[in-house]
């Protein structure tokens, strides 16, 4: 049996640059990078960070338009409980949780996992969570123009829990709605359904 192998790549002089600083920033904080737990840690650092904010190499729109489709359907359409992992750009620290994606086709429809390889494209990237929210609508909202879109995103931060205040059990929602889900009765029946439990286990 073939042994499991992970496969990244990353750009070789952006990854020698990090690593550079990342070893400055072991060294500065009191440690050795040189001992034997450190010695790849400027590496691992460097490449890990490229991962978490691969979100600036890729274009939601493109994400959208490459599975858009002409269909009739009109009515609500909302991917719930999308996982997401961003870095809050004030401390660098993880944000977590999870978006509720809805929107109201047009004319035209996207694949279901293109909805959450938005949330992806912006997560990954120095974020705060005010602004994520905003960007995931305002994709949909150009690229399908569609009835209306709404997003709402629950997400607990570890600048908050670890640090600062250290309060563990806060959790930060945030929302944002444009065309018909402006209206109270489309706002109500999204917020109804994403907090329903209608796949019975």
């Amino acid at each position: 049996m073939m042994p499991y192998k992970q496969i990244d790549q990353f750009e070789d002089e952006i990854t020698s640059d990090l690593m550079e600083n990342y070893r400055n920033v072991v060294r500065l904080l009191g440690e050795n990078p040189d001992r034997d737990g450190l010695q790849k840690t400027p590496e691992r650092m460097a490449q890990s960070m490229q991962f978490l904010t691969q979100g600036y190499h890729t274009d939601a729109h493109a994400i959208l338009r490459a599975a858009r489709f002409k269909e009739a359907y009109s009515e609500m359409v909302i991917v719930k409980d999308i996982e997401l992992y961003s870095l809050c750009e004030h401390h660098l620290l993880p944000f977590f949780g999870k978006a509720h994606v809805a929107y109201i086709p047009n004319g035209y429809i996207t694949g279901l996992s293109k909805l959450a390889r938005v949330v992806d494209c912006y997560a990954r990237r120095l974020q705060v969570q005010e602004r994520l929210t905003n960007q995931i609508l305002n994709a949909i909202n150009d690229t399908l123009h569609p009835q209306g879109v709404a997003v709402v995103i629950e997400a607990q931060h570890l600048c908050m829990m670890m640090r600062g205040v250290q309060k563990q059990n806060s959790i930060t929602t945030t929302s944002a709605f444009c065309g018909q889900f402006k209206e109270e009765p489309t706002r109500s029946e999204f917020i109804r359904l994403i907090g329903a439990d209608l796949i019975r286990k």
